[in-house]
């Protein structure tokens, strides 16, 4: 039915045109408007002919007809030329190529690039902008939006939809090699003995090492009670192979129960002469880490075994790839740990955008800078859009689409037209019996 429509909106289609965009239902309701004030304005000047030619007819006979007759031509007059002046906006009339007609398809580049204009230099400007960003609240807005938590966890699903296709869309190869350059580069090529020397230093000076020293010596002495049979055997294991058994089972029970007491006191005493021998080794070996070349180097040694290539490259890829795992996994799960937080995040930061008024006026501010900024700069191009897109378009859909917007209401001007020529001829035949009665 649209299409049957849009028939009737233009005179001719030129053969071979491109082929004209089906009609939106609102296109499609104004152009029903348009063409029932079209029929309107064509049914007055009918009827203003028919009423014409009745009066003309009969003036003769009837003298006041003569009034009636003059009101119907100036009728058709004003209706005629303003059916003239409306229709040259949009086509030729009668399709005659008269000159100054077909107006909007004739210029069509021209009100395009004048349309932009007035959008960039009314609209696009620092101070319009700038202006209703402020009267809007966006931030307060977007407060209010994101502290909903049907809000917040629709945002979430569609963060998590982005994230994961953007982990399918990553290069592994891209990723693990990025791994292994920074690896190499954080890892492999600063020196590795100053740093733990350093570090090392710093611990034993505040005494931190003496925690590690009670967990080993705890760990000793459950493993001396757990396996006293081990600890036997290798106590036997150094006595002569003559000496009797008995005597080893002598000897194993007294080493272990020796050893165990030996663990105890170290234990209890803070002070014990074998903490402050492993005290005065650690520093000396913190020392030995900063300064000493050789044990630099052996440190610089191990750290190329560990580290070689064929490893670094197993690390890289190993790490992505349980990286990788984890993330879409967390993301493909709406009640994950990452999407939970994700969705408390959002939620919090509407909160803080709702009662922070300090941190919603900085965030105002800072979209209006950035909104302004962009209008400073871009507002040309932005406006050029406008220009291009009406240059793009078909001369005769340009029209249709103008014509659309505004014809109903130019039809007003046929309709006003054909009453105020009516009443002007009335007027002026009037005057003239007027004057001809006083002559």
């Amino acid at each position: 039915m649209a299409e049957n429509l849009r028939q009737n909106l233009t005179d001719t289609v030129p053969r071979g045109a491109a082929p004209r965009a089906p009609l939106s239902p609102q296109d499609a309701e104004r152009l029903r408007a348009l063409i029932g004030m079209k029929r309107l304005a064509l049914g007055l000047l009918l009827l203003m002919a028919v009423v014409f030619a009745t009066a003309f007819a009969l003036q003769e006979s009837y003298p006041w007809l003569q009034y009636v007759r003059a009101a119907a031509e100036g009728g058709m007059v004003g209706a005629i030329a303003d059916w003239f002046a409306v229709t040259a906006l949009f086509r030729y009339p009668l399709g005659l190529r008269i000159p100054h007609t077909n107006i909007i398809a004739g210029r069509k580049d021209e009100i395009g690039a004048s349309l932009g204009e007035f959008v960039e230099t009314n609209f696009l400007s620092e101070t319009v902008i700038r202006g209703k960003l402020e009267s809007i609240g966006v931030s307060r807005r977007l407060g209010a939006w994101l502290s909903e938590e049907e809000n917040a966890r629709r945002l979430t699903d569609e963060v998590a939809v982005a994230g994961s296709g953007l982990l399918n869309l990553l290069s592994d190869n891209a990723i693990q090699d990025l791994i292994e350059t920074v690896a190499r580069e954080n890892l492999l090529k600063p020196e590795w003995g100053p740093p733990i020397g350093r570090v090392g230093e710093r611990l034993v000076e505040s005494g931190q090492q003496h925690a590690a020293v009670d967990l080993l010596l705890e760990r000793a002495e459950g493993w001396l009670l757990a396996h006293p049979e081990a600890f036997g055997r290798a106590v036997s294991q150094r006595l002569p192979s003559w000496m009797p058994g008995f005597v080893d089972k002598l000897v194993d029970d007294k080493a272990h129960r020796e050893v165990l007491a030996f663990m105890a006191t170290v234990r209890a005493d803070a002070a014990h002469p074998l903490r402050q021998a492993i005290d005065r080794y650690l520093g000396e070996l913190a020392h030995d880490l900063q300064h000493e070349p050789e044990m630099i180097s052996r440190v610089e040694g191990l750290k190329l075994e560990l580290l070689d290539s064929a490893r670094l490259r197993e690390f890289a890829s190993e790490t992505w790839e349980a990286v990788k795992l984890s993330l879409v996994a967390a993301l493909a799960d709406p009640e994950s740990g990452l999407r939970t937080g994700i969705r408390s995040t959002v939620m919090e930061v509407g909160g803080r955008l709702i009662s922070d008024p300090a941190l919603g006026a900085r965030i105002d501010r800072w979209l209006a800078d950035t909104a302004s900024y962009i209008v400073r700069r871009y507002r040309h191009e932005i406006a050029g859009v406008i220009t291009e897109t009406v240059a793009r378009w078909d001369a005769a859909e340009t029209s249709e689409k103008i014509e659309l917007q505004v014809g109903k209401d130019l039809q007003f001007i046929r309709i006003n037209g054909t009453v105020v020529g009516a009443l002007a001829g009335l007027l002026i035949f009037v005057a003239a019996q007027a004057v001809v009665s006083l002559v």
